[in-house]
C-alpha cells in the first residue's frame, strides 16, 4: 500500500510533464467513454425488474466492477511483461474500438439498446456480472496500455472508472448519446492506446514480439 502511494504521489507531482500530462488526459477520457458505455449495458439489463430490484442489480454491478479492475490491474501490469502480451492486449483492444466504431455508426445489430432485460433479479445479477468481465477487461487494457509508464496514474484512472460508474455514468450516458463528438474523440483515444500497445509489444527489445526471431 505505502509503494502505491508513493507511486500516485511521484506521477501525480510530475503531472506537468507532457509524458504524465498526456497519460493523465488519455485515461480521463477512457473512463468517461467506457463509464458511460457501462452504464447503458447494466441499465439495460436491469430495466425490467422493479426499482428496489434495479437498485440492487445496480449495486451488484458496481462492485463487481470494482473487484474485478483490481484483479485485472494486478494481474495485467505482470502479465503485460510476458513476450508478446502487450501486442495481443492491443488486438484485443483494438477489436473492442472497432466495436465500438460500429455501434457508433448504427452498423451492429447487437447494439446495447438491443440487450434485452432481464426478468428475475437472479437472472439479471449474473447477467451484470458476466458484462463486468468483459468491461472490466476492456477497461484495464486501454487504461493499462495508456499509462503503463506511470502506475500511480494507473491506478488512479482505474478508481476514477468506478467512481464515474456509480456516480455519474448515467448522465455520462445522457451527454454522449446527446453530443456524438465526444464518443469519436474517446474512440480515437482508445484507437490511438491499440495502435501504440501493438507497435510497442513488436518492437519492444524486451517483450516485444519482435524478440521471438532474434
Amino acid at each position: 500500500m505505502t509503494e502505491l502511494w508513493q507511486h500516485i504521489i511521484a506521477d501525480f507531482s510530475n503531472l506537468g510533464s507532457p509524458a504524465a500530462l498526456s497519460a493523465f488526459v488519455q485515461v480521463l477520457m477512457i473512463d468517461v467513454m467506457l463509464a458511460g458505455d457501462n452504464a447503458i449495458v447494466v441499465g439495460a439489463i436491469a430495466a425490467g425488474l422493479n426499482p428496489a430490484q434495479r437498485k440492487k442489480v445496480i449495486g451488484i454491478g458496481i462492485i463487481a466492477a470494482l473487484v474485478l479492475r483490481i484483479v485485472f490491474a494486478l494481474a495485467i501490469t505482470q502479465l503485460l511483461q510476458i513476450v508478446g502480451l502487450t501486442f495481443a492486449g492491443g488486438l484485443l483492444l483494438l477489436w473492442v474500438a472497432w466495436k465500438m466504431w460500429r455501434e457508433l455508426r448504427g452498423d451492429n445489430a447487437q447494439t446495447h439498446d438491443g440487450l434485452k432485460p432481464a426478468k428475475s433479479f437472479a437472472s439479471a445479477a449474473w447477467a451484470v456480472a458476466i458484462a463486468d468481465v468483459s468491461m472490466s477487461l476492456d477497461n484495464v487494457l486501454a487504461v493499462a496500455g495508456a499509462a503503463h509508464a506511470h502506475p500511480g496514474i494507473l491506478i488512479i484512472g482505474l478508481i476514477l472508472s468506478v467512481v464515474l460508474m456509480g456516480v455519474a455514468a448515467n448522465l455520462l450516458a445522457r451527454v454522449i448519446n446527446r453530443y456524438r463528438w465526444i464518443a469519436y474523440v474517446g474512440l480515437a483515444v482508445i484507437l490511438f492506446v491499440a495502435l501504440k500497445m501493438i507497435y510497442e509489444g513488436w518492437i519492444n527489445e524486451k517483450v516485444g514480439v519482435i524478440t521471438l526471431f532474434t
